[in-house]
């Protein structure tokens, strides 16, 4: 069998092209071929965080999941410890009932924008 090398490295940057406007910090969810836009709620189809902000149809770069810790957006409080899920905007959330967790918080956050460490799962 030939030598084999994977074509990105979890957590590594890959470059995809906006589907829709992205914010730098923020979730993106895989739209298309190699597309990404903001990340809904609950989302099951997050790939990364956007390096940058982007406008529909330009490059952008994405620290791709699953692995490394992220400073994440939160919609609201969050406790340290919490499972969390994409929320509207690529902000994040406490996981509540959603089924499609990709962190867990390393930090609390107390209100909407607070900016806290996530360890992608």
């Amino acid at each position: 069998m030939a030598d084999y090398l994977p074509k990105f490295t979890p957590g590594k940057a890959v470059t995809f092209t906006a589907s829709g406007d992205v914010i730098g910090g923020r979730l993106v969810n895989v739209t298309g071929n190699r597309t990404v836009a903001p990340a809904g709620a609950d989302s099951a189809a997050v790939v990364g965080v956007a390096g940058f902000d982007a406008l529909t149809g330009e490059s952008v770069t994405v620290y791709t999941r699953p692995s490394g810790v992220q400073q994440l957006v939160a919609s609201a409080a969050i406790a340290a410890g919490a499972k969390i899920i994409s929320a509207a905007a690529g902000k994040i959330a406490t996981q509540g009932a959603g089924t499609n967790p990709i962190g867990i918080a390393l930090a609390a956050a107390t209100a909407d924008l607070d900016v806290i460490d996530v360890l992608f799962i």
